[in-house]
């Protein structure tokens, strides 16, 4: 059975999401958020791919996988009906189908972690993916603790 890890850095400082990472025993951060930018420090693309990799794990962004704005929008408002209309058109497009069949192949030979914003696994796009790409896998939802 596969098996997968996904976080949410809502909550978390950089230092704790890495740290979760690496207790979790991640090898590959596949960042699934459409805009990997964040006003959070440490968790837009570039800041965040230096400080994963230099914990020893590959990153990669998979733009076509993350929620459009009308999406976004829908989840921030607790719509989650709305945010599974949208997200299963984008799982649609030949863009997000190859990313799919990309994150599906490194699944196999790596324990990845799909990242995105939100803190909670089950109103977020990540268990949307999970439902359409890697439906019967195990799936361990991380949690990083907490800033005191």
């Amino acid at each position: 059975m596969q098996s997968l890890t996904t976080i949410g850095y809502a909550h978390a400082t950089q230092d704790a999401l890495i740290a979760a990472l690496r207790e979790a025993k991640v090898e590959f951060l596949a960042d699934i958020r459409a805009l990997p930018l964040s006003r959070r420090a440490g968790f837009s693309k570039n800041s965040l791919k230096a400080a994963v990799e230099e914990a020893g794990i590959a990153y990669a962004h998979f733009k076509h996988l993350g929620t459009p704005k009308e999406g976004r929008d829908a989840a921030r408002k607790g719509d989650y009906a709305t945010l599974r209309r949208v997200y299963e058109g984008q799982l649609e497009l030949p863009e997000a189908l190859a990313q799919m069949a990309e994150i599906k192949t490194l699944a196999a030979e790596k324990r990845i972690c799909l990242l995105c914003y939100c803190g909670e696994a089950e109103k977020c796009h990540r268990s949307l993916l999970i439902e359409h790409a890697f439906e019967g896998s195990e799936v361990l939802h991380l949690h990083p603790a907490m800033p005191d």
